[in-house]
């Protein structure tokens, strides 16, 4: 028998998840997934002259301009995008509060980077698997290949795959532009590998939640999510 899993629980989870995922791969030091690398870039170079500019801060400011973006290409705003930059906020904030939790871990060895990567690839796939499970907006990366291929009635996946290697190519452009040629900043092999690997792992971890738990709404809010 399935056990019951609530998708608010769901909600809070892949977002901790997601967040310790980021933290871990940013300690491990092999190359951040292309999703998070261009607010990692931005973070790197403007922290060099507003030092308070952390890491989370340039997630969700990013976050916010795409969100911008995708309200100018579809000409319509609606509710869930103020919704998805909540997410994005909370994000942030989490973020910044478990990569000073994650530094205090040992960083001597290259075991320990390695044990890092691995985890913080499988964690951020649980997250990911988890957050496909509610109804509360996601973040503005997800909602942005939600939105524009349901808009424009484009294949999901083509357009994920799209937005993905733009979303590389912006990271490679900003590390370029800012830390010159040789000198990539958040993008390594580690990159390329997340890249093969997480919606493989994603894809394992949705099928065991759908075997073991019975997701259910245990608040009645989904219809305020769904604007």
């Amino acid at each position: 028998m399935k056990k019951h899993f609530s998708t608010e629980l769901a909600y809070a989870l892949g977002l901790i998840f997601i967040a310790l995922s980021v933290a871990l791969m940013q300690r491990a030091n092999f190359g951040l997934s292309m999703i998070v690398a261009p607010a990692y870039i931005l973070h790197l170079k403007i922290s060099e002259f507003l030092p308070f500019f952390s890491f989370g801060m340039a997630e969700y400011t990013l976050q916010a301009v795409i969100l911008l973006l995708l309200s100018a290409i579809l000409r319509k705003f609606k509710i869930s995008y103020i919704f998805s930059f909540v997410t994005a906020f909370i994000y942030g904030i989490l973020l910044d509060r478990i990569i000073e939790l994650v530094a205090l871990l040992p960083y001597d060895s290259f075991a320990a980077h390695i044990i890092y990567y691995i985890l913080g690839l499988v964690i951020c796939a649980l997250g990911v698997a988890l957050m496909f499970r509610t109804y509360i907006p996601p973040e503005a990366y997800d909602l942005f290949v939600m939105e524009f291929s349901g808009h424009f009635s484009l294949n999901i996946s083509k357009v994920k795959t799209v937005y993905d290697c733009t979303s590389c190519l912006v990271a490679l452009i900003l590390s370029f532009s800012f830390f010159g040629f040789g000198h990539f900043r958040g993008i390594s092999y580690g990159t390329v590998i997340t890249a093969l690997l997480n919606g493989t792992i994603i894809g394992i971890f949705s099928r065991f939640l759908n075997k073991k738990f019975e997701f259910y709404d245990a608040l009645p809010l989904r219809k305020y999510f769904t604007k």
